[in-house]
């Protein structure tokens, strides 16, 4: 696929560089949207709905938020990523309602002059997305049991 002059705006391509999906979403067009003759390099986050947590197995969870405040506070996050590092363009999005198992809940991409802005702007987008937008995580364990889990501060999660 080739890369958009430097002209193109990559913000044109997508209008919100952090959403909220209640369906899965494809990748490709948001990662085409990073593309760039100014970039070199793209990192990128997967997380992954997994089968267990605290030992304890898991079989599905579930995402709320409070939606004008996740996009809000995500925004001003990717906002933060442009100023803080030299990076070309951000985006995030992650997954509200029901998820099964090995199902993508969160997705961040990075584009970069170099990989270090790109790898370290990508750490900082998820870190501080899981402390700070209001998003919570009800998981379904296989005793029959359900908790309720909220954002962490940053480091705390993995």
């Amino acid at each position: 696929m080739a890369r958009p002059d430097s002209s193109a705006t990559p913000a044109a391509c997508s209008p919100a560089r952090f959403a909220l999906s209640e369906t899965a979403f494809e990748i490709a067009p948001l990662r085409e949207a990073l593309l760039s003759a100014q970039a070199g390099a793209y990192a990128s986050f997967e997380g992954w709905v997994r089968d267990h947590h605290g030992g304890r197995a898991v079989l599905g969870l579930r995402y709320d938020s409070y939606a004008e405040l996740a996009s809000s506070e995500g925004a001003k996050i990717i906002a933060e990523a442009l100023e803080r590092f030299a990076i070309v363009e951000a985006r995030c999005v992650h997954r509200v309602g029901e998820l099964g198992i090995g199902e993508l809940a969160v997705w961040v991409g990075v584009s970069a002059a170099h990989r270090d802005a790109a790898f370290a702007a990508c750490r900082y987008i998820i870190d501080e997305t899981k402390a700070r937008v209001p998003i919570w995580k009800r998981e379904r364990y296989a005793d029959g049991e359900a908790d309720w889990l909220h954002p962490l501060p940053p480091g705390a999660g993995s």
